[in-house]
């Protein structure tokens, strides 16, 4: 597998409300650009997606793919693929969340932190491959911010 490439940021809500937002896969196209659609394939007895369909329409790249979960309650969710892609050949991530203490809206928030890598089946240079993991991280975290955020003040 190649390389990983990590981003963290901090939302201003609690933790389990954050996990919330990532385990909404039906949502996704809502607020993770690029993703066109994210069908849940199977669930664990508690409810969470254990495998998910994604389809992708991220400029150059168009594919989809499947996703299996690992869930650690609301600390943490790791995924592998399953199921290749036309274009995407390997890919494995998590989310790790910890909370954090403070003065903010959410006594603090969470500090999630995201990992990612990616293989796709077209050559690419390692410097423009990791680029466009850090611009799909860095969209995904600002994304789950304003999703997670959004719903937390409504709440």
């Amino acid at each position: 597998m190649a390389d990983k490439t990590t981003s963290s940021i901090v939302i201003e809500v609690p933790r389990k409300d954050v996990m919330a937002v990532i385990a909404d896969f039906p949502a996704y196209p809502e607020w993770a650009t690029a993703v066109r659609s994210a069908e849940v394939l199977s669930e664990e007895p508690g409810g969470r997606a254990t495998a998910v369909r994604f389809t992708l329409d991220a400029g150059m790249i168009k594919d989809s793919y499947v996703l299996g979960y690992e869930w650690d309650g609301d600390a943490q969710v790791r995924w592998n693929l399953t199921e290749a892609g036309s274009m995407i050949s390997e890919m494995s991530g998590g989310y790790a969340l910890a909370e954090v203490t403070g003065d903010g809206p959410a006594g603090g928030g969470t500090e999630v932190t995201y990992d990612l890598a990616v293989g796709i089946k077209v050559p690419m240079l390692g410097m423009l491959k990791r680029r466009a993991e850090k611009t799909i991280i860095d969209t995904a975290l600002k994304g789950l911010k304003s999703r997670a955020e959004k719903i937390g003040s409504a709440g």
